[in-house]
């Protein structure tokens, strides 16, 4: 997620928004900001979303199969 960063003119904004707030909401909020800055990020491995590809063929081989699969036009059966 994004961090947002806010200048002194729209931190007063929501300040004046929120100054209306009875104490018991104020103290939510500044628990909800508090543990926000606690919570570190995780950093996520790519790999272990979806796994790395695992394969003892060199990369000659693999091209080879690529070519091998190829089907020529003129093979193609018609639709019609």
């Amino acid at each position: 997620m994004a961090n947002l960063t806010l200048n002194n003119k729209t931190l007063e904004k929501y300040f004046g928004m929120l100054r209306g707030l009875d104490n018991l909401s104020k103290k939510k909020l500044i628990k909800k900001l508090t543990d926000s800055l606690e919570k570190k990020e995780e950093k996520v491995d790519l790999r272990s979303l979806f796994g790395a590809w695992e394969d003892n063929k060199d990369s000659d081989e693999i091209i080879k199969e690529i070519r091998e699969s190829r089907i020529e036009k003129a093979e193609n059966p018609s639709f019609e």
